[in-house]
């Protein structure tokens, strides 16, 4: 199989190039970026034959079978559909949108063409994640409580990798949504209630830059999430499972209980890096021709909560 990552000398595109050399049978046939001296670099650092600032250019080969957008959030709606009208499947990194209308145009798109067309929801498939996940489908656990902390110190407008960005993400529809999403996934319930407060502007980028966020399930589940591009550190995302039968800390790959003793992960998957497990379930769902976990058809759970939040934050500031 034969794929296109687009964005790829961007933070997420580089790791989705690296996941996709563990993978068997796969070549990445052509890689696009804005920049085309930047792109053309990258293809020949990475022996990729082809190459393009243009997606459509990429899009429009007959070799390629599936594209990995790693491009700016604002781009992901347009993109995502344009290569579905192409013929080709997609995993778009998330949010696949930052609006539920956009969202909403990617799923229909998917519905009418039949292609797979996956969100890139990496907490799913993180291996600490996925032991919690397996323990409640077994009957095992059941979460009561899920409270989250997402922590940046980030007063400019920097990607992960520290570089000028060009465009600008955001706490709700960038941060949240992996929280929004996991949330639901793990409860195995839907959101029914939210509540959203922000703290000021940035007087230059216009995004809160503090959040509070709560939300509560069908079965009465509640979470609480924490966000801030003012924490001058630790940084990351922890997760904290508040269970009828334990309580369980998260921290990316590793997973602890609540007498913070680790729990031994080995063996949960094939490899401990979420980003080449949501490309190994892309892969497998087009070879095997099944709906992938995370399915933009499930993931717009997310995105209708996030809207609702969004709502909120809204009222908070009148």
């Amino acid at each position: 199989m034969k794929i296109c990552v687009a964005g790829a000398y961007g933070a997420f595109g580089l790791k989705h190039l690296d996941a996709l050399k563990n993978i068997e049978d796969i070549e990445v046939a052509s890689v696009m970026g804005p920049n085309r001296d930047k792109i053309a670099a990258l293809a020949n650092e990475r022996h990729i034959e082809h190459f393009s600032d243009s997606l459509e250019e990429c899009i429009s080969l007959q070799n390629v079978d599936a594209v990995i957008l790693s491009t700016p959030t604002q781009m992901h709606a347009n993109q995502a559909i344009k290569c579905m009208d192409a013929g080709k499947h997609v995993l778009v990194e998330i949010p696949m949108a930052d609006t539920l209308a956009d969202s909403n145009r990617i799923v229909d798109k998917k519905r009418e063409t039949g292609l797979v067309c996956m969100a890139g929801h990496v907490r799913r498939f993180n291996p600490s994640h996925q032991w919690i996940n397996n323990k409640v489908k077994a009957g095992e656990l059941k979460i009561q409580q899920m409270d989250a902390q997402t922590y940046f110190f980030r007063r400019t407008n920097t990607n992960a990798k520290g570089e000028p960005r060009s465009w600008t993400d955001h706490l709700l529809w960038h941060h949240a949504c992996h929280t929004v999403d996991l949330f639901q996934y793990q409860t195995q319930s839907k959101v029914v209630k939210t509540f959203g407060l922000q703290g000021p502007l940035h007087p230059e980028l216009g995004i809160a830059m503090d959040m509070s966020i709560g939300m509560k399930t069908e079965d009465e589940a509640i979470c609480t999430l924490s966000l801030s591009f003012n924490n001058n550190g630790p940084f990351g995302t922890f997760f904290r499972y508040i269970c009828d039968n334990g309580t369980y800390l998260a921290r990316y790959d590793d997973l602890y209980d609540g007498d913070n003793k680790q729990i031994d992960l080995s063996g949960v998957d094939v490899s401990n890096n979420g980003i080449e497990l949501i490309d190994r379930e892309f892969i497998s769902a087009i070879r095997e021709n099944r709906p992938p976990n995370a399915c933009v058809t499930d993931a717009i759970s997310a995105m209708q909560t996030l809207d609702k939040i969004e709502k909120d934050l809204h009222s908070d500031r009148k």
